[in-house]
């Protein structure tokens, strides 16, 4: 995120705080002293709830991203049938959760042959919304329910993409979309997977007459051409293995902190500033006295909620959790979570990919599959409950988001826990940047997310420390 979203972002803060106020039937001075204090409160309890899931979530993904080769997965997504639908989901399942590096990468799969629905629809969604820490953070703010719905409607978003792709779209402006993706004249940095210009950059290293471009001097430096031939076990038993886990996991830190600590903010902020009355005003009608028309209308709120909020990724689900406990339903917070690639950086980031047309093209395919997900996948939950007895879809009540309670259970044990881990990977990293006299991979995380925050153009792409999308 860059300086114009957080201005933005803070713009719509002051206004929640000023609807409140005007809204509420309290005096100005007790609604924003318990406005403050429940705002804190809710955002403390987040926090607490989710930091252990976060931690290990992250880290686990980081040892996936680290240790697992997905060398040349482009040419395994070449066609959009069942078979390269489901790599390009398994290929974003075990990549990074940031959305900024998820867009990234699919540019870069797909100026390189993927088809559109493999890339553009399985990989890019499922590398944002069906990853292992944002299930997490789901199941522990949200429920199980939640975690299964965002599965199965992730997977039906996938389809309704692919099928868009294939027979909406006419394959001439597919094709010109990949034309203009592929005109910037960038590679892939084989190290961290971010996009370099081979006329600007200075750092290079010649392997086996094969020439190698990359983006900064430690990625240059730390980078190993025999890391691909060695095993995951390999991997995982030796000291460089976790330095390169601790160094992927630092980088997802780096990318999204910023994402995770807006999303748990905002949430308190509303939950602090915003009095019952006005949500609900916003969810609590019927509309025109049809629960179907409602179930969709407020798919519909919740999607362009998600596009106007800036949040996405982790960071969107502790304000949709926020959302749910306010009485948006089951299908409108499944839509708000699912929009988060349709936020207005990223459809810039479209825009520059791609071309004005096709940037439109498929923010108004995901919005629309966003919306149709969430309604179906709220009808077919509730069917579920009715056949079955389960409660599918939970009892908002259930949502515990505003209550902070340290007590020594389960969760402190697991969060004391995810300290000591957090501590020892950071060391891992810290050390591996001194080994390399401060240029370490993982130094260079932290950097680079800098640098996709200041330029989308320029997010990361990685699918791996091994280069696995480089150009050939």
């Amino acid at each position: 995120m860059d300086t114009r979203d957080y201005l933005i972002l803070a713009g719509m803060a002051v206004l929640v705080v000023v609807v409140g106020a005007v809204a509420t039937t309290k005096p100005l001075d007790v609604f924003l002293l318990d406005g403050a204090i429940e705002a804190a409160s809710t955002t403390a309890a987040m926090v607490w709830i989710t930091w252990w899931a976060l931690v290990f979530g992250f880290a686990i993904a980081g040892g996936v991203e680290a240790w697992v080769d997905s060398d040349d997965i482009a040419d395994h997504l070449a066609g959009d049938g069942p078979r390269e639908l489901a790599l390009g989901t398994f290929f974003g399942f075990v990549s990074s959760s940031c959305s900024y590096s998820a867009i990234a990468t699919a540019k870069n799969l797909y100026k390189k042959g993927a088809s559109a629905g493999a890339s553009l629809g399985a990989f890019m969604f499922a590398s944002t919304n069906l990853v292992i820490e944002i299930g997490f953070v789901i199941w522990l703010l949200l429920g199980w329910q939640f975690v299964l719905a965002d599965f199965l409607g992730g997977l039906v978003l996938i389809v309704l993409l692919a099928l868009a792709f294939r027979y909406l779209v006419p394959d001439d402006v597919l094709e010109r979309a990949r034309e203009h993706a592929t005109d910037d004249d960038t590679v892939s940095c084989p190290n961290c997977g971010m996009d370099v210009d081979p006329d600007e950059t200075d750092y290079t290293r010649e392997v086996d007459g094969t020439t190698y471009y990359f983006c900064s001097q430690s990625c240059m430096e730390s980078w190993d051409p025999e890391e691909a031939n060695t095993t995951i076990r390999e991997r995982a038993t030796s000291l460089a293995g976790w330095r390169d886990l601790a160094d992927k996991q630092y980088k997802e830190w780096g990318m999204l902190y910023d994402e995770i600590a807006l999303g748990f903010v905002f949430a308190g902020i509303l939950a602090g500033f915003v009095p019952q009355s006005v949500w609900t005003a916003l969810f609590g009608t019927e509309i025109l006295g049809s629960p179907a028309i409602t179930v969709v209308s407020m798919a519909l709120l919740g999607a362009v909620v998600g596009v106007v909020t800036f949040v996405c990724s982790v960071g969107n689900v502790p304000f949709g959790a926020l959302l749910y406990t306010e009485g948006l339903p089951f299908g409108g917070v499944l839509s708000y979570i699912y929009a988060d690639l349709v936020i207005p950086p990223i459809m810039e980031a479209y825009r520059e990919y791609y071309g004005g047309t096709f940037a439109a093209i498929l923010s108004v395919l995901i919005f629309v599959a966003a919306v149709v997900t969430g309604a179906l996948l709220h009808g077919v939950f509730v069917a579920l409950h009715g056949l079955t007895g389960i409660v599918f879809v939970p009892d908002p009540a259930t949502v515990t988001v505003t209550e902070f309670h340290i007590e020594l259970n389960y969760k402190a044990v697991l969060n004391a826990l995810a300290v000591v881990v957090f501590v020892a990977l950071y060391w891992l990293h810290r050390t591996g940047d001194d080994a390399m006299d401060g240029g370490g991979s993982g130094g260079h995380g932290h950097d680079h997310a800098h640098e996709h925050a200041d330029d989308e153009e320029h997010a990361h792409s990685h699918e791996g420390g091994d280069g696995s999308v480089a150009a050939d």
